[in-house]
This record gives C-alpha cells, structure tokens and sequence, in this order.
C-alpha cells in the first residue's frame, strides 16, 4: 500500500514533532485543548489525537475553552466526552494534567479560560499558523506549511511508527477537508490528496462525510443565511463584499454560532470579489470579522492591524467598537490592503 513517506516532512517540522513524542510517555496524563469555538481543524484533529493517545496508554481528555461543537461530536468514541474549565470534570483534568497538547493555536488569548490553568505545566504547542511574539508553549511546533493542524497530527502519528485508524482517520479527515474547503483552497497540496488517500484507505467514507460536514442546515440556519443574503452588499469601488448580523439575528431566528460557519463564503462565490468579509456584532457590543481572500490580499495582515491573525487566505479579528465603525475601519484596511 503506498502511504505519503515520512521523509517528506522537512527537518524543522519532524524535530518539533519528535520532540512532542518524546513528552506523551504511555502512563501520563494529557489535557486536549484547541481555540474558542473550535472549528473542523480544532475539533478533528483533538479527536484524532485523543483516539491515538488512548491507544498508546495515555489517558487523554478534552478540554476546551468553550463547549465541543455539536456537528463534530460524532467524532468522538463511545464514552469519550469533551469539557469546558465551567465542568468539575474538566476543572479536574486540568488540575490532574502531566501535560496540555494544545492544537490548532498557540495564542495564550485564543485559549480562554484554559491558559490561566496551564501555568507550572508542561505545554505542548502543535499548529498551522505563523508564530507571533505571544505565541505560548514549552515545546512548539508551528508550521503555516500545513494544509491544517490535521497534517501534522497525520504526522505526528506517523513518526511514532503507528497505523492511522477508522476513528482517528476520520477527525483528521473532517480536519483536514474544512481547513482545505474540501480541497479548494491554495493551500491543498500534493501532499494533501496523498494524505486524504491514505485517510480513505483507512476507512473514511467521504460521501458521509460530506453529509455529516455540509449537510445540516436546520430552518433556523437558513433563515440566518437568508438574513445574511439580504444584507450582502459589494463595493462599487472595490472588489470586495461583506455580509453584517446583527447580535440579535442569531437569537430571532434561533440559530447557533455554528450555523454561522460557511456564510462568508456566499460574498466570496460573487465573481470578481477579491476579499469577502463578515461582521457580527456581538453581545457586548464589539465586532467580530471573519475575513476571506480569493486574490493576492493578504488578509492575515489585515487582520493583525486590527489585533486578530489568522492566515494569508482566511484570518479573523475582533474589535471592541460597534458593528457600523467596524465596517468602516476594516474597510479601510482592505482598501489599503488592495493598494
């Protein structure tokens, strides 16, 4: 059977992983987290290392910031649960940790109410995004040569010598595929179809997948994306659209922050537009943007001048002022990001 060769993974990427081996000794604690309101790449990849270290005799336990999403619960196996630092359960996992796999950021602010039970612990940083100056962690494997933190957790087993299986197979899959925009985006690789193949030969349906991924609209989200269709607006002088929701959208037609997932990308399907944005107010009154690029904008600068990250294609920030200054500010900075 032919698999991606492990001599591919380049130098810094296979030392920064041997060296997160050589701490998930069998016998130890592990607290699994990932960044508020954890997305396919967060929630897949926590789900594929926690089968993997279960069966390497760790005992490995989630614990999140904020709630696992529901789309991905499936992911998990029988008995195995996910927490927040509000669960006494959680709250215990953390106090008990050998050690924390922190996947998919590495920004102590991303982190919540995690970071502040992560002091005195050994911490182990594996993801996809560029490093910053606030990045956290004792042992750090930042790579934004990945497709998604899924690679690397593909990786990371690899480099142990084991066999993936159905179940980790398939978090690395969800992982992978929504980082990817199921294989659309720049950053899919050669490498990517490879993994994706060897994830299939492992047992992945992708045809249920792609129903358990994509195909969940309840009345309440599509209601919200028939609100966020009227608002979608285009510049005149720009090739940029955005979509706004105001706060109380989301509670009116009783949708979740999960059925927001995916509607930037009806402004960024509209031909021509080089950078899609989308705003939601939120419940103190600031504004979180969630940004999209389609052309050479790099919207991670973007977003960075306004305090968030992210990646050159697809970055967020949130910014502490009203939804209607928001727009403003930011579209200014895409404007000069175009220049």
């Amino acid at each position: 059977m032919r698999r991606p060769k492990i001599n591919s993974i380049d130098r810094a990427r296979r030392s920064g992983l041997q060296r997160v081996l050589q701490e998930l000794e069998p016998g130890r604690s592990v607290v699994l987290s990932t960044h508020l309101n954890a997305d396919g790449d967060g929630a897949g990849s926590q789900a594929a290392a926690a089968h993997w270290l279960a069966r390497r005799g760790l005992q490995a336990v989630i614990v999140n910031p904020t709630p696992f999403p529901d789309s991905f619960r499936f992911l998990l196996a029988d008995g195995m649960e996910a927490w927040t630092p509000a669960d006494p359960e959680g709250e215990k996992a953390m106090r008990d940790a050998d050690v924390f796999l922190v996947l998919d950021t590495a920004e102590p602010s991303r982190l919540g109410a995690v970071m502040s039970r992560t002091e005195g612990r050994r911490m182990l940083v594996v993801d996809h995004h560029p490093p910053t100056s606030s990045s956290v962690g004792d042992v750090v494997v930042c790579d934004p040569t990945a497709c998604a933190t899924g690679e690397l957790v593909f990786d990371l087993i690899r480099l142990a010598g084991d066999e993936i299986t159905r179940e980790e197979a398939d978090g690395l899959y969800v992982a992978i595929a929504t980082d990817t925009g199921s294989f659309r985006f720049g950053n899919t690789t050669a490498r990517t179809h490879e993994i994706a193949a060897d994830l299939l030969r492992a047992g992945v349906d992708p045809e249920s997948m792609y129903l358990r991924i994509y195909a969940q609209y309840t009345p309440a989200g599509l209601e919200l994306v028939r609100r966020a269709l009227e608002r979608l607006e285009v510049a005149d002088d720009l090739p940029v659209a955005w979509i706004s929701l105001r706060h109380a959208d989301l509670a009116q037609t009783g949708a979740t922050k999960e059925d927001l997932e995916g509607i930037v990308e009806y402004a960024r399907r509209i031909r021509g537009v080089q950078v899609a944005l989308l705003f939601r107010e939120l419940h103190d009154g600031s504004t979180k943007i969630s940004l999209r690029s389609s052309g050479d904008a790099d919207v991670a600068a973007v977003a960075r001048r306004l305090g968030g990250g992210g990646h050159v294609k697809a970055a967020g920030a949130v910014i502490p002022e009203a939804l209607e200054a928001a727009e403003a500010r930011v579209l200014d900075e895409v404007r000069e990001a175009l220049s």
